[in-house]
């Protein structure tokens, strides 16, 4: 069965483009362009028995919910939640502290195809 991967990101190119890079890895991707319908999509998820094994979120949603905001959101609904923050701001408190603010990993954008499978790779193996 394949994994399930949700990825929030506003930027819509972006947004198609790392679906297609999730696809060619194997990974089933769903994507959200903003924070409510991430939340949603995951709560509908988890109520219907298909939980993501991962997100993706993006840091900034200009003029809406961004990352660190939704994985708080998200930790409420599932506090097993597996998390990467990415982003292109290098120098944000968010980036340089993601556990802090609830992450488990971070991934720089851009990021080329097998920097995301190798992160995902890490992320998605098996626990002790």
């Amino acid at each position: 069965m394949k994994k399930r991967i949700l990825l929030m990101d506003d930027q819509q190119m972006l947004r198609e483009a790392t679906g297609l890079m999730l696809a060619s890895l194997g990974y089933e991707a769903a994507l959200a362009p903003d924070g409510p319908t991430a939340v949603a999509m995951y709560r509908e998820a988890m109520e219907g028995g298909q939980k993501y094994d991962l997100v993706i979120l993006d840091l900034v949603i200009p003029g809406g919910i961004g990352g660190t905001e939704v994985v708080q959101m998200l930790r409420r609904l599932d506090p097993c939640l597996k998390a990467i923050i990415s982003s292109g701001y290098t120098n944000d408190p968010a980036v340089l502290n993601y556990s802090r603010y609830g992450f488990d990993d971070i991934l720089s954008k851009p990021y080329s195809l097998t920097e995301l499978g190798d992160k995902l790779k890490t992320m998605l193996k098996p626990g002790p």
